[in-house]
């Protein structure tokens, strides 16, 4: 957050920003924007910090996951899910906390933010370092090689490893990148010489302009990040994106007693997830519509442009949660126990390239699905952020689709699909209400 929102200010473009982004995710890929030299090397410097924060992050979460199913006893399945529910939902709390900090933090200066987030680290380290039994991380027999690493013989793993790449993009083609840069795009009718300014007037431009003080009119400090959105400033939009991931966390801690209990769904199985894939993809389908043809977006009446996004970001983030947490739960649920480190590795790196997909694709999209935004005098304000941002939503959907689809090849139809106490639905058979399950999901003795 600290670095887009600075990256945004200095006039980076969407594309270059998701361009930064990708080496967090995955290592390895090549940077070369065909820019001037100073922002080859910020690019350059950015991409490679970026890369090193993502392995330290992934690298904590890959043992984290891993350690819930080493410390619950075998087949006990929904103690299991509300471990690894209540561990990813308080990781991705404390995440949102720190979109909050980051932004608000930056409006002082961007040194005193990166140092604060130094300083939250170093805290935790003695946790880490004498907190921590010595026997995790130590393999029992021999250290899994990349020919083992790789050898896809579980099938319900490697489905659901695939399933996520597209579940994980679903959210990043619009959220990472997109969201942040619409939010704080400035009006494109209040742009360009026909609306002079005073650079010592702090209000003299409306919503996120800028008077540039060479010319004495409102421009649009960063033409990359379009025009068209409501022009919040930093610390609004970093409120709108930890919002969500406070949300999206809790609702992860808590969906095995608010969600899948009351559902009797819980533990999940494979139609769990199928079910709750297939909701995934409503609020995204409905915010590519409204986007696209609401004339609240179409005329920028702007109550009623942050009363959408706020009823799309909150769905969204409810019902990705729920998903996300089924998903946690059914990696370590198919993981063999001896190979339970390398089995959510694995699936963890479909996780990032799905990430990278969508992080990077958001970029390319929201800079060249909208067109050129030019006034009558001919001034370029950037381009229409709005259909950048809906064309987003529209590969976010078709993600979604595609990772609920996947998931029906998973092996895993004991129990069906319960709906609260009525009936379960499997491949073969129609249960009449009242039919008890089991901890692992199979059918109960009389």
């Amino acid at each position: 957050m600290i670095v887009l929102l600075h990256a945004s200010k200095k006039s980076f473009s969407a594309l270059e920003v998701a361009v930064m982004f990708t080496l967090y995710e995955v290592a390895g890929a090549v940077t070369n924007l065909a820019a001037g030299e100073a922002i080859r090397c910020a690019v350059s410097t950015l991409t490679v910090a970026q890369m090193f924060a993502g392995i330290a992050k992934d690298l904590t979460k890959l043992g984290g996951k891993t350690v819930t199913k080493l410390v619950t006893p075998e087949g006990k399945n929904t103690r299991l899910f509300r471990l690894v529910s209540l561990l990813t939902g308080w990781k991705n709390s404390l995440k949102g906390v720190g979109y909050f900090l980051g932004s608000a933090l930056l409006e002082v200066s961007y040194e005193l933010a990166l140092g604060f987030m130094i300083g939250l680290i170093v805290i935790a380290l003695p946790f880490a370092i004498f907190g921590l039994s010595k026997d995790l991380g130590t393999a029992k027999k021999t250290n899994a090689t990349f020919r083992e690493i790789f050898v896809l013989d579980n099938w319900n793993l490697t489905c659901l490893s695939v399933a996520r790449l597209f579940l994980f993009a679903s959210r990043d083609f619009w959220f990472e990148v997109p969201l942040p840069f619409y939010l704080r795009s400035p009006d494109c009718n209040t742009l360009g010489p026909e609306y002079t300014c005073s650079p010592d007037a702090d209000d003299s431009c409306l919503r996120g302009a800028y008077c540039d003080p060479s010319l004495d009119y409102c421009t649009n400090i960063n033409t990359g990040g379009g025009c068209g959105g409501p022009g919040l400033n930093r610390v609004v939009v970093g409120a709108f994106l930890g919002g969500y991931i406070i949300l999206y966390g809790q609702v992860q801690s808590w969906t095995p007693q608010l969600i899948t209990g009351p559902l009797k769904q819980t533990p999940p199985n494979k139609m769990t997830e199928v079910f709750w894939g297939l909701v995934n993809v409503y609020p995204t389908l409905i915010a590519a519509i409204v986007f696209y043809a609401s004339d609240v977006f179409i005329n920028y009446y702007l109550p009623g442009m942050i009363t959408w996004l706020l009823v799309i970001i909150i769905s969204f983030a409810v019902i990705f949660a729920i998903n996300s947490s089924i998903h946690s739960f059914l990696v370590v649920k198919y993981a063999a126990s001896d190979k339970v480190a390398v089995s959510v590795g694995v699936y963890y790196m479909s996780n990032a390239l799905g990430r990278l997909t969508g992080t990077l694709g958001s970029g390319f999209i929201y800079t060249y699905a909208g067109e050129e935004i030019t006034s009558d005098s001919g001034y370029f304000a950037g381009t229409d952020a709005r259909i950048g941002l809906a064309a987003c939503f529209v590969a976010g959907t078709v993600s979604s689709l595609l990772a609920a689809l996947i998931t029906l090849k998973i092996k895993d139809d004991d129990g069906g699909l319960m709906c609260g106490g009525y009936t379960i639905i499997d491949d073969t058979k129609v249960l009449e209400e009242g039919t008890d399950f089991d901890e692992s999901g199979q059918q109960a003795q009389p």
